[in-house]
């Protein structure tokens, strides 16, 4: 007999480890499905995705945006923003990286506790919305 682990137990650092891993495939995945396939075309674009940068603003946005994420959610982001961690990012400040650790957290908790749905739905929000940004910029 089984029993289901409570994942939100887990502490922010570890949601995050493999938080950062499946957005990054699913990211892969959307970008080769896109037609990208040049190596330095795929990792140029991937970091417009999945930059300590880029997870900062698309989370920013999702609190933003009443009622787009749980209580529960927020709590497993929070979790993974207030974890100590012993590294930075290289290029960005603690802040920015404190707050893409918790997307992180939470992508990393979605897919633990097997709400994939939830983690999809969250993940093509976040691919659309730096696709509005993209063109955003692109029209300046």
């Amino acid at each position: 007999m089984t029993t289901e682990k409570d994942w939100s137990l887990l502490n922010g650092l570890a949601l995050a480890y493999i938080g950062d891993a499946i957005y990054e495939v699913y990211i892969r995945d959307y970008l080769i499905q896109s037609g990208k396939t040049r190596p330095n075309q795929l990792h140029k674009s991937a970091t417009k995705y999945v930059s300590a940068k880029a997870q900062n603003a698309l989370m920013q946005q999702m609190l933003a945006v009443d009622g787009l994420l749980t209580e529960n959610e927020i709590t497993m982001y929070k979790r993974g923003r207030n974890s100590k961690s012993h590294t930075s990012a290289k290029n960005a400040d603690i802040t920015t990286y404190r707050v893409a650790t918790g997307f992180e957290s939470l992508m990393g908790y979605l897919h633990l506790s097997k709400q994939t749905e939830r983690m999809e739905e969250l993940i093509q929000w976040c691919i659309q919305q730096t696709e509005e940004d993209q063109n955003e910029q692109s029209k300046k």
